[in-house]
């Protein structure tokens, strides 16, 4: 387990997806949580908690590129580190 105080700062959006300008590589070093409305998610491709919305993989549509459609939830967004 690492220490909480090498941990940086979760950011107020954050993206999975490398080619984003919110990727940010220092953070998925360690493991992070999503919650939506209190309910832990663990498909989250992308967050942002001022907003209040979460994007997540659709289950079976690709956009033209292969790459599978974001469905943006909205609600209370919380990320924390576990």
């Amino acid at each position: 387990m690492t220490d909480t105080n090498t941990r940086p700062d979760l950011p107020d959006r954050l993206s999975g997806d490398s080619r984003s300008k919110y990727f940010v590589e220092e953070i998925f070093e360690h493991e992070i949580g999503i919650k939506l409305n209190g309910k832990e998610l663990t498909n989250v491709e992308e967050y942002c908690i001022s907003e209040g919305w979460l994007k997540v993989p659709s289950p079976k549509a690709l956009d033209r590129r292969g790459q599978p459609i974001l469905i943006k939830l909205k609600g209370k967004v919380e990320a924390f580190y576990k």
